[in-house]
């Protein structure tokens, strides 16, 4: 018996229309309809105008597929482009329309495969496959994932840093969507927008102990907003070591270092003193220095005064941006224990700053408690990620609704050694 499916040829020059349909009464081995193979549809598709290779379809379009609803329904629709990246949609509850729901890149080439049934159960089949335009404009949002790829603490946030500023919401929900970050274990986490050019993401909680977390874009190609679409993005890996978290209570004047949730070091310090007093809340490792020439002019401190200082310091491990330190301060081992006599630095011995900067690395935990210091910024000096409530976290990213919650990130080439 023939298979003789009738189509309803739809044409349309703004959307990417597959007409199906078939009336066939369809034969197998035994007879039944489900046993026989998925009838072609060959000769029986029009999409957005392209006739030859000469032309290219719309990526500003949308990808609908329509099917004859008087003699059969779509069942399914999967359309990929070159790279493996699905386009989302959306199917309708009689089968009668499919249509894209995520944009369609520029400069692509899209392979669609379309499953349909007819009112006797046979299944239909048909792969097409397109190219998109190349928009004229220049103007790309390339995206630089951070930080470096590497080995890190628990408490590293991923960033993304934008080529282009993006201040309309729905632009930013489309960047949003395609910067992906992955972990194995896997982890609850969301991007927060810092600025317009910025964003962080983070898990729920810390990350957890030896697990790869892999940052991706998939905005190449695709519009963002009017004369706008997305650029190249180099992918990162990053992997995590231990769970290390150091506690400094500023007024019992100890340093206790976790590792694993087990302590294993308990070391004397000295915080700010009045007028100075070390920044409360959970700040990040951003690096380590063996030497540092720390200046109190750099902090406003005028020289000759009795707060002012100028010493070369060792085992200088970074937690601020604007010169917040965990060092060794042999000057103050007297204090050390027993009060808070720096300029804001965690001040201990030479030995045991050896130890910790030997022991951390970047993206550990460094949680000030206890001290009279305001709280750390979470944003614009180092990483303060973890001050943020989740909810609140939640609320920075586009997806879900919100605005930026503090200021840029400090310019790195302003950095300075703070205090002692």
């Amino acid at each position: 018996m023939n298979h003789s499916p009738r189509f309803r040829t739809v044409a349309s020059c703004t959307t990417l229309l597959v007409a199906l349909g078939a009336g066939v009464t369809a034969c197998g081995s035994d007879g039944h309809p489900l046993s026989a193979k998925p009838y072609d549809a060959a000769g029986q598709i029009s999409f957005n105008g392209p006739a030859g290779d000469s032309r290219k379809a719309d990526p500003d379009k949308p990808l609908e597929i329509t099917a004859d609803g008087d003699e059969g329904r779509i069942t399914d629709v999967t359309a990929t482009d070159a790279s493996g990246r699905y386009v989302a949609g959306e199917l309708s509850a009689d089968g009668g329309r499919w249509h894209s729901t995520s944009p369609l890149a520029a400069g692509a080439r899209y392979t669609v495969h379309v499953s349909t049934e007819d009112e006797d159960g046979a299944p239909g089949r048909k792969v097409i496959s397109f190219d998109t335009s190349t928009p004229k404009t220049k103007k790309r949002l390339n995206v630089t994932f951070g930080p470096e790829a590497g080995k890190y603490g628990v408490g590293q946030p991923v960033t993304a840093e934008l080529s282009v500023p993006v201040k309309d919401k729905a632009a930013r929900a489309i960047v949003e969507r395609a910067l992906k970050v992955d972990s194995k274990p896997a982890v609850e986490g969301a991007w927060h927008w810092v600025d317009d050019k910025t964003l962080h993401y983070r898990p729920k909680e810390y990350w957890p102990t030896h697990a790869t977390i892999q940052a991706h874009s998939n905005i190449g190609g695709i519009k963002v907003a009017e004369r706008l679409w997305g650029g190249q993005a180099k992918p990162l890996k990053l992997t995590t070591g231990d769970r290390l978290i150091a506690v400094t209570d500023a007024s019992a004047h100890s340093m206790t270092v976790y590792r694993n949730d087990e302590a294993i070091n308990e070391i004397p310090v000295t915080t700010g003193k009045p007028g100075f007093e070390t920044r409360n809340g959970v700040k990040v490792v951003l690096g380590k220095e063996y030497f540092v020439r720390m200046r109190g002019t750099s902090i406003g401190i005028a020289e000759g005064t009795s707060d002012s200082y100028d010493l070369p310091v060792y085992y200088a491990t970074r937690v601020t941006w604007s010169g917040e330190y965990v060092h060794a301060a042999p000057w103050s081992t007297g204090s050390q224990g027993y009060a808070n006599v720096s300029h804001g630095c965690t001040g201990m011995s030479t030995d045991n700053a050896a130890w910790f900067y030997e022991t951390v690395r970047e993206g550990d935990i460094v949680k000030v408690i206890n001290s009279y210091g305001e709280d750390m910024d979470p944003f614009g000096n180092g990483f303060g990620d973890w001050n943020v409530t989740w909810k609140k976290w939640r609320k920075g990213s586009a997806l879900v609704g919100g605005a930026p919650e503090g200021p840029p990130p400090q310019d790195r080439a302003r950095l300075r050694p703070e205090s002692v």
